[in-house]
């Protein structure tokens, strides 16, 4: 296209309305006049999604490696192409096993918290429509998916449904900044919001400002009316920071999700709220802490070892030394003998009565 003055006007009046079209689907919020275009959008690329989820499928790579290899001459290539089939078919087995794992866990959670949902593979990430934390998954209106439906996996809450295609779905995350959701604190039962922050962990407000909360405290889903968007009881995170309370009508914590947003692939869409609130049945175990063992050391004094008033002598002795100083000679007093009042026999002479000691 030729950069000429009508091509420009042509771009200014293009990027003017898309601007004016963001700026109404900000406004709209819920309610945006541009959501009919959004679902028509995931209607028609969602089948493509799938299609391209499918041809990435390394088990299809492997048996296309396979089926390469049987059809070239050359030895060599041959086997270098089967070495390549064999790892990849052990790559996809890994993924598959992982795959159950996830599903497991899953269905573990859906059975403790008596939730009715319908599984559902993350086929990609990011919306095409904004820059929020969002994930599309590859169940629709065709499979009985509404909008503000709660998502969960094996390790606790995902987010909530937002757009709903036929046979795919777009659901925002729980740490994108527009996404929020009522908590109850385990045992407590103390209320909160929890917000989230992006790759940071999520800020929670509790309703009771002089609330006792500790690193290490468990959070759950308080639910909604109706159950929509949240159904109550789903594992929320582990409070990792507390704010010091500064005698304010809330009391700000710091949470850690339990559910790692980067690295989705089975999801749960839950179509079925519980009959009653779990509660905190649906949380793990706490682990048992591991006592830390000690040694305990006691001296025996040897049988040969000085006695009290011998081992003060001695250092007081071993300190003169030390110092540079003679050790002085202890005195004691006897009593006399012999007392000589005569001359002695070596012709010298004494004083009467001086006593002699021996």
């Amino acid at each position: 296209m030729r950069d000429t003055r009508e091509s420009r006007l042509l771009l200014v009046l293009l990027i003017a309305i898309a601007f004016a079209l963001i700026t109404v689907d900000i406004r709209g919020g819920e309610d945006s006049p541009v959501d009919g275009a959004r679902q028509a959008a995931a209607a028609a690329f969602g089948p493509i999604e799938n299609g391209v989820a499918s041809a990435v499928n390394p088990v299809g790579n492997a048996v296309e490696a396979v089926r390469d290899s049987g059809e070239r001459h050359d030895r060599l290539a041959a086997l270098e192409k089967e070495n390549a089939a064999l790892k990849a078919k052990l790559g996809s087995d890994d993924r598959n096993r992982s795959r159950l794992g996830q599903l497991d866990k899953m269905l573990k959670v859906a059975g403790a918290g008596q939730y009715g949902i319908k599984g559902a593979e993350v086929i990609a990430i990011g919306a095409a429509q904004g820059f929020s934390w969002t994930i599309t998954i590859d169940v629709g209106a065709n499979d009985g998916i509404r909008r503000d439906m709660t998502v969960l996996n094996g390790e606790g809450l995902v987010g909530r449904v937002t757009t709903v295609g036929p046979n795919t779905s777009t659901v925002l995350l729980a740490n994108d900044p527009d996404f929020t959701v009522g908590t109850r604190m385990e045992g407590s039962d103390e209320l909160g919001f929890a917000s989230g922050q992006g790759d940071r962990p999520l800020r929670v407000e509790l309703l009771n400002g002089k609330a006792e909360v500790k690193k290490g405290d468990r959070l759950v889903t308080f639910g909604s009316q109706a159950d929509k968007p949240f159904v109550p009881g789903v594992p929320v995170g582990v409070v990792s920071r507390v704010d010091p309370s500064g005698g304010g009508l809330t009391r700000t914590l710091y949470v850690t999700p339990f559910v790692g947003f980067t690295k989705l692939d089975i999801v749960g869409v839950v179509v079925e709220a519980p009959k009653k609130d779990p509660r905190d049945t649906v949380l793990p175990a706490k682990p048992k802490p591991v006592p830390t063992p000690t040694v305990t050391v006691t001296v025996t004094p040897g049988a040969t070892a000085p006695g009290d008033g011998q081992q003060q002598n001695g250092q007081q002795q071993n300190g003169q030394q030390q110092n540079g100083q003679q050790p002085q000679p202890q005195l004691s007093e006897q009593p006399a003998t012999d007392v000589q009042t005569g001359p002695p026999s070596d012709g010298g002479q004494t004083q009467d009565g001086q006593q002699e000691l021996q």
